[in-house]
């Protein structure tokens, strides 16, 4: 923990606007965490200084919403989100990742000046609802980005030629406008050319895909999911800087997410073996939601407090709506 000193000087130099100074602090109270073993609570107030800082470089102003015309409209969706990496339960491991994915981006110009290049090209994989994306949009609202997503109903058509040529005008608007660019449901895209059920034309797609990833020297993010792994071909994870796995949450992942969902809510005598028993198997939305569930019953009935049986039944209601 940081020390009485380091508060007091962390306020003094907040109030007399020394950024230098205060930055320096905090960084010297991540080392003393880094040494006493807290080694999430240290690379999380790292990368806080580092968010700060490229703040600060840009004035705080996120990137201005990029202008598509009608034919790209029917391609990409555009907004931009305000998660953070804070805001989602993540196995450390992950979430380290990600804290790398980010640091690099954040000091691409570093890594330039090196002949180096940052983490840009990603791989999501795992089942619905464990992570994947919210996690395209918190990386857009850790870089102050806008968050691109490909419509495949728009990109994928039926005329021969024509999908890829509409992947083509995707790759040219990364050149044109830096942001994190979300392909989902990417084994519609990325299936394998081998194929018994293939043709020609979903072949040439997907070769059309990894010319254009090969090639491509924008600044932004490319963010590919999919739930189905086993389905992409294998010349796509060459051309992918890191690919991430996500997964049904174990037990310390699910009390850490019901925790964290619940913490505005009275949850005192909750009997954890009871439910994590109940919580088996679902996913981390699924959990998410069948929290949200449990407390807005416990605020419609008056109830004073969350009870167990209530939160189980939530989630077994969310385990029904899956079937």
């Amino acid at each position: 923990m940081a020390t009485a000193d380091q508060i007091k000087a962390l306020i003094k130099t907040h109030a007399e606007g020394d950024d230098a100074r205060f930055y320096a602090i905090a960084m010297q109270v991540a080392a003393q965490e880094a040494r006493q073993g807290h080694g999430r609570l240290a690379q999380e107030l790292t990368d806080a200084v580092d968010a700060a800082k490229e703040r600060a470089r840009t004035g705080g102003r996120r990137t201005p919403m990029v202008a598509i015309s009608k034919e790209m409209g029917e391609v990409l969706a555009v907004g931009q989100p305000r998660l953070h990496l804070a805001d989602m339960v993540l196995p450390d491991e992950i979430r380290a990742r990600l804290q790398r994915i980010l640091r690099e981006n954040r000091q691409q110009a570093k890594l330039n000046a090196h002949a180096l290049s940052p983490r840009r090209k990603v791989l999501l994989t795992g089942p619905p609802g464990s992570g994947k994306t919210m996690t395209a949009a918190v990386l857009a609202g850790e870089l102050h980005l806008p968050l691109f997503t490909v419509r495949l109903e728009g990109l994928i058509t039926k005329y021969l030629g024509e999908t890829a040529a509409k992947l083509r005008l995707v790759f040219e608007a990364m050149v044109k406008a830096r942001g994190v660019y979300f392909f989902d449901e990417f084994d519609s895209i990325g299936g394998q050319r081998a194929l018994a059920n293939d043709v020609g034309e979903a072949r040439r797609i997907l070769s059309s895909f990894l010319q254009l990833l090969e090639q491509d020297d924008s600044t932004g993010l490319i963010v590919a999911a999919t739930n189905h792994v086993s389905l992409l071909d294998g010349a796509l994870f060459r051309r992918f800087d890191d690919v991430l796995e996500y997964g049904i949450p174990g037990k310390d992942l699910v009390k850490r997410l019901i925790t964290s969902r619940l913490a505005a809510f009275p949850t005192p005598d909750l009997d954890w073996d009871g439910v994590l028993l109940a919580a088996e198997g679902l996913s981390c939305a699924e959990l998410a939601a069948a929290c949200d569930d449990a407390a807005k019953d416990m605020i419609l009935a008056d109830a004073a407090l969350l009870e167990t049986a209530d939160l189980a039944r939530a989630m077994d209601e969310r385990r029904t709506i899956r079937r």
